[in-house]
């Protein structure tokens, strides 16, 4: 939080991460695919300001979906809401581009077919239906 009360910058990066993780570690591991625990960085991010979010004990969401998906990178969009009802203003929307990481050889992989599937059932294109976190 900043001397204003709303929450800065820092922490609206932690809170795009901690958007996309019950997804990436949680529901993929679930589902067998392992591999992206073990693994992902961020290559590029980008967030743009619409209005600040205020701390106030209020709940915000956070909408997560898959705007790229590439061999070896996926780019998710999220849109940030002032609060968690559907009538609530958009406060930030940003992009993450997230690539898949041996840690063994410390170079960036290739997504697997099965990857690559669960991620468009999950989080669909841009018209899909995402996920509300």
């Amino acid at each position: 939080m900043d001397v204003f009360g709303h929450v800065n910058h820092a922490n609206m990066v932690t809170l795009l991460e901690e958007a996309r993780l019950p997804l990436l570690f949680g529901e993929a591991g679930e589902a067998g695919l392992t591999e992206f625990a073990k693994g992902m960085v961020v290559v590029e991010l980008a967030v743009r300001y619409r209005a600040p979010v205020v701390v106030d004990g209020q709940e915000i969401r956070v909408e997560v979906v898959l705007r790229e998906l590439k061999f070896a990178s996926l780019t998710l969009g999220y849109t940030v809401y002032s609060g968690s009802k559907a009538e609530d203003a958009v406060a930030v929307t940003a992009e993450t581009v997230l690539a898949p990481y041996d840690v063994n050889t410390g170079r960036a992989r290739r997504l697997t077919g099965s990857e690559r599937a669960f991620l468009m059932d999950r989080l669909g294109g841009e018209s899909g239906a995402g996920e509300t976190v």
